[in-house]
């Protein structure tokens, strides 16, 4: 057994040497490669070409970009007329001398790919060989340890010797191996390889003499564990990303490894902050993504599960180990994230030379750094939130701590988007859960613990919470200030920011820790808010710079959000509703000063708002504090001003080169006019209650004519100011109405079905404001929207009001002869079933020389209508139901009248031998 496993190693040790001794061929070859185009590079300076040579393409792309800092540290150092010829040279343009002369750059070529006998027998045999030598000490030691060959001293410095032989094998290699193997493979090099094999053999050893044989003490194990995994992470800027990550999970795993009875959590959390600073170390000075990302995730664990299985919490050392993580990133890595500059040697005949160029690009570091750091500092800071624990420090400070110092990164830094977003949820989620969670966790007080109360929590927590906003606010002003005009995206997302979670915890403070009926502190709060917001736009503004107009306008809508808070905190109802408004005005006024696209927006926000609180409490001050008095009463001042003053705003900016703000207001000034209106008609007929009763046909009618009028309204003022907001808002009026007639007037609120009673007075009575009255209005819009609209529009106008014409005279029949109730229950009599045929007839004829008079073919189809129906009427229902000599006259009437109508048409056809009928 003992001669196979040596002639295993050796098996191994030869397929070692000879993939060394493939790879090093390989290099051979690629340097000829190189030498041959150094040569070609040469030829093409001396013929006056500018070229970028390919390995030094592919060498520039292989390097990160760099960001604003140092692209500003390295224009210093370059002329004016060699950033530009480095601009054009950037942009792939012809770079040109005083003489004229054009050079250009070649296309970067592809990269070929990689063939299969490549990664089979350089990469592949690589990593099977470095994990055939860490399972070959494994099972040695396991086969010395069944045959008990040694002592278990000896076998664990045997193994411990074989990893360090392995370390210094990989070494030795690193030195002596040809350049070109770096570049080609470098995630599959050998040194790094029996390196990191080496480590995992010192990781065993280390356990094995303290798990398994007691041979050394929890503080020595873990102090040589600590050693090998920095020793690893320090191995890593020579052997790779990889041996990295090794040495990071060691160093990671080393203290779930050693258990002790009475754990020092300081000792513990500040063993994996030096950890994970070695790590950012290492990564900085590499230009490493994924193992600083993996420590990250690793230091967050190992906070979560500590506050999660710890029967009393030490929030300190989580906190300052998180907090010199979030540190770590601002100043050692990702840092001000420098990106590599990349030198183009540009060949000029004035000067007869090379001279380097800076290619700047600007450039952020991966999604993953941001994203890790952001979840190892939020997920903790939620846990104290919903802490139930004892702990030794009150969880709104530890909460406050890590979530300020994620968002300082966020603001001091462009490429941290996610610190920033995610410390702008969590400040909002955690002061919301606290104040519902914060008063059960019980704080350590010396040896004991105890319950919190309810009023020492609130003592800490309101305070907290609205310092935690004004920070934000700071740190939005600053990142705003210094990022804006190189990173205008960067400065609209913090002017987003330091308008809403300022005034979002205000809102969280007052709901759960102010009086909500009148509460001083937290209007100055919102106030201070405001103006601070109001005051940073106006000083941005200012600066003449394009890149703050998206931060101004944003910081001016948050301005109107945190005065709006302060009406919310001082009053309620009915002066609420008003000042919210007049808020809105004022912003309307200040168009006259500043231009700022967001002004007019306000006053609409304002609006949106009032319809919010309208649909919230329609009664404005409540149903039991409502008058009963018709029009005079709380309703119209609450829905009165607001529509005035949108009304007057719409008309204040009618020249405002912003069309979708105008268009938009004007819209909801229409709409908030007719609903003040509306309101109050409901209020009056509904005997001074505002409930959701079905009206009647004579407070439908009203709502049918309000409609009406507001078509013509919006109308009239397209024809004055065009806008489709008018144009269209006009037509859906109409149509509104219409569908109100088709519904309400002939269907459901029609007296003949719901017997309803007409009133006493035979011309002044429900089926006039029912029926006639809302004919007319129709009659009128059609004739006024004549070639204003579409013709088909005005035709259903026209046909409408014939419609409703129609109804009030048949019903106004019934009435005759059934008198004030017209229910459908008392049937018909002879005398009024004759003379509904006469009367339709009759208005069938005016029709007819109606339609004939102002050339309108809608009144004349109407006209053609009537005249079929009663012809219907006569010969189905007439014939059978009358008798005698109300039957005869029946029929000589529809006679005479229809030969009348056809001589009519004769003449009139006569008349026009090309008739051209208006459309109407």
């Amino acid at each position: 057994m003992t001669l196979f496993l040596f002639l295993l190693i050796i098996g191994y040790v030869v397929a070692f040497f000879y993939t060394l001794n493939a790879s090093i061929k390989n290099s051979r070859r690629l340097l000829l490669v190189e030498t041959e185009l150094t040569k070609l590079k040469a030829q093409i300076a001396a013929g006056g070409v500018a070229a970028l040579p390919a390995q030094d393409a592919i060498a520039a792309e292989e390097q990160p970009p760099v960001d604003a800092a140092f692209q500003a540290d390295s224009a210093q150092e370059v002329s004016e007329e060699d950033q530009a010829i480095a601009a054009r040279a950037a942009a792939d343009e012809p770079v040109a001398d005083d003489a004229s002369e054009t050079f250009t750059l070649p296309a970067t070529p592809a990269r070929p790919k990689e063939s299969f006998e490549s990664r089979l027998g350089a990469r592949w045999a690589v990593w099977a060989g470095g994990l055939a030598l860490a399972l070959g000490g494994i099972f040695l030691v396991k086969y010395s340890i069944e045959s008990g060959l040694l002592s278990p001293a000896v076998r664990l410095s045997m193994a411990a010797i074989f990893g360090l032989l392995l370390a210094a094998a990989g070494e030795a290699i690193r030195r002596k191996v040809v350049p070109g193997i770096a570049s080609a493979y470098s995630n599959a090099m050998i040194p790094g390889v029996l390196t990191a094999a080496g480590a995992l053999t010192l990781f065993g050893v280390t356990y094995a003499a303290y798990g398994i044989y007691d041979y050394i003490g929890p503080t020595t194990a873990f102090v040589i564990l600590a050693l090998v995994g920095f020793a690893t992470i320090a191995l890593s800027l020579l052997h790779g990303q990889a041996l990295a990550g090794l040495g990071l999970l060691g160093s990671m795993v080393t203290p779930a490894l050693i258990s002790t009875e009475s754990p020092n959590i300081w000792a513990l959390f500040g063993f994996l902050t030096v950890s994970w600073l070695a790590t950012a170390g290492a990564a900085r000075r590499q230009r490493w993504h994924v193992v600083p990302a993996l420590a990250n995730a690793g230091l967050g664990l190992w906070a979560i599960g500590y506050m999660v299985f710890a029967p009393i919490i030490e929030a300190e050392p989580v906190v300052a180990s998180l907090m010199a993580m979030i540190a770590g990133s601002i100043w050692i890595w990702p840092g001000k994230y420098p990106g590599q500059p990349r030198d183009m040697a540009i060949y000029t005949p004035r000067s007869d030379s090379y001279f380097p160029v800076v290619a700047e690009l600007l450039g952020r570091p991966p999604a993953s750094l941001g994203v890790t750091l952001s979840l190892a500092v939020v997920l903790p800071a939620l846990a104290f939130s919903v802490i139930e624990t004892a702990i030794t420090m009150h969880p709104a400070f530890a909460m406050a701590v890590l979530i300020i110092g994620l968002a300082a990164l966020g603001a001091g830094r462009n490429y941290a988007i996610w610190p920033a977003i995610f410390a702008s949820l969590a400040a909002l989620g955690c002061a919301n859960l606290l104040a519902g969670f914060g008063i059960n966790y019980l704080p350590v007080l010396g040896d004991a613990t105890t319950a919190l109360s309810t009023a020492d929590a609130v003592a800490v927590q309101g305070p907290v919470t609205r310092i935690l906003g004004i920070l934000f606010l700071l740190f939005s002003w600053q990142a705003v200030r210094s990022k804006t005009s190189n990173d205008p995206s960067f400065g609209t997302l913090w002017a987003v920011i330091g308008s809403v979670v300022p005034l979002g915890l205000g809102i969280i403070s007052f709901v759960q820790y102010g009086n909500l009926t009148r509460d001083w502190l937290h209007a100055a709060y919102g106030l201070s808010v405001g103006l601070v917001l109001l005051g940073n736009a106006y000083w941005l503004d200012r600066k003449r710079d394009d890149a703050f107009v998206m931060p101004v306008n944003t910081m001016v809508l948050g301005s109107f959000l945190a005065f709006t808070f302060v009406v919310h905190t001082l009053t309620e109802g009915l002066a609420t509703t008003i000042l919210i408004p007049v808020i809105g005005f004022a912003y309307v006024l200040a168009t006259r000063q500043r231009s700022w696209a967001a002004l007019p927006w306000v006053m609409a926000l304002a609006s949106l708002f009032v319809l919010g609180r309208i649909a919230w409490e329609p009664t404005i001050v409540g149903p039991q504090n409502l008058g009963t008095t018709p029009v005079f009463n709380a309703l119209l001042p609450g829905y009165g001003i607001p529509a005035l003053l949108a009304i007057v705003s719409a008309w204040l900016l009618r020249d405002w080169p912003g069309v979708r703000a105008k268009n938009f207001l004007q819209a909801i000034a229409s709409l908030m006019g007719l609903l003040a209106i509306a309101i109050l008609v409901r209020h009056a007929m509904n005997g001074g209650v505002l409930n959701d009763s079905v009206p009647t046909l004579g407070e439908q009618s009203i709502y049918t004519l309000l409609t009406i009028g507001m078509s013509g309204v919006l109308m009239t003022l397209d024809l004055k100011s065009p806008s489709p907001i008018f144009r269209y808002g006009s037509m859906l009026a109409g149509v509104i109405a219409m569908f109100n007639v088709l519904v309400a007037h002939f269907f459901a609120l029609n007296p003949y079905f719901t017997g309803e009673g007409t009133g006493p007075w035979p011309f002044l009575n429900l089926l006039l404001i029912g029926y006639l009255l809302p004919a007319l209005a129709y009659g009128g819009l059609a004739w006024y929207a004549r070639g204003k609209r579409p013709v088909a529009y005005v035709t259903l106008l026209a046909l409408s009001g014939a419609a409703l014409g129609f109804a009030w005279a048949t019903l106004s029949v019934r009435r005759f002869w059934q008198g004030e109730n017209i229910a459908d229950w008392k049937g018909f009599l002879q005398g009024e079933t004759y003379s509904y045929s006469v009367v339709w007839l009759v208005i069938g004829v005016l029709l007819l020389v109606l339609g004939s008079r102002f050339n309108a073919k809608s009144l004349r189809l109407a006209s053609a209508a009537l005249v079929l129906l009663a012809v219907a009427k006569a010969f189905l229902i007439d014939m059978s139901n009358l008798e005698g000599v109300l039957r005869a006259l029946s029929f000589i009437g529809l006679g005479a009248v229809l030969i009348g109508i056809g001589l009519f048409y004769q003449k009139i056809l006569t008349a026009q031998p090309k008739p051209e009928e208006a459309q109407g």
